[in-house]
């Protein structure tokens, strides 16, 4: 599973200034560069991580998501995550990162949320 790629698309949300980032396959130290560059040339006010269909995120890729929530944080933005999965939830928890990041059951609640 480590070695799928990773593909990722960026659509515009209900409200203006939203971005959903919709990734598909695991979010990892050797997929995680290309988006790494684009996220930090996009400064969007409201993103949602779309990790419905990210089967597999490591430390690497927990740590480009709080890149982006500091990031965007820092220039009164929010980043929250939707759709997360057992496994990756499971990290989400165990780094403590869930006591900084909201998390949603799907992108609809997300912007619901925001």
């Amino acid at each position: 599973m480590r070695d799928e790629p990773l593909t990722y698309s960026f659509t515009d949300g209900r409200s203006e200034g939203t971005k959903i980032l919709k990734l598909d396959g695991p979010l990892t130290l050797s997929t995680m560069f290309a988006l790494q560059d684009e996220l930090r040339a996009l400064k969007p006010q409201r993103m949602i991580v779309d990790l419905s269909d990210t089967p597999y995120m490591d430390s690497a890729g927990l740590g480009l998501i709080m890149n982006s929530y500091v990031s965007a944080e820092s220039h009164g933005g929010s980043v929250v995550l939707a759709g997360t999965n057992e496994r990756v939830a499971s990290l989400i928890v165990m780094t403590k990162v869930d006591m900084v990041l909201k998390s949603f059951a799907t992108v609809d609640e997300a912007e619901a949320g925001l």
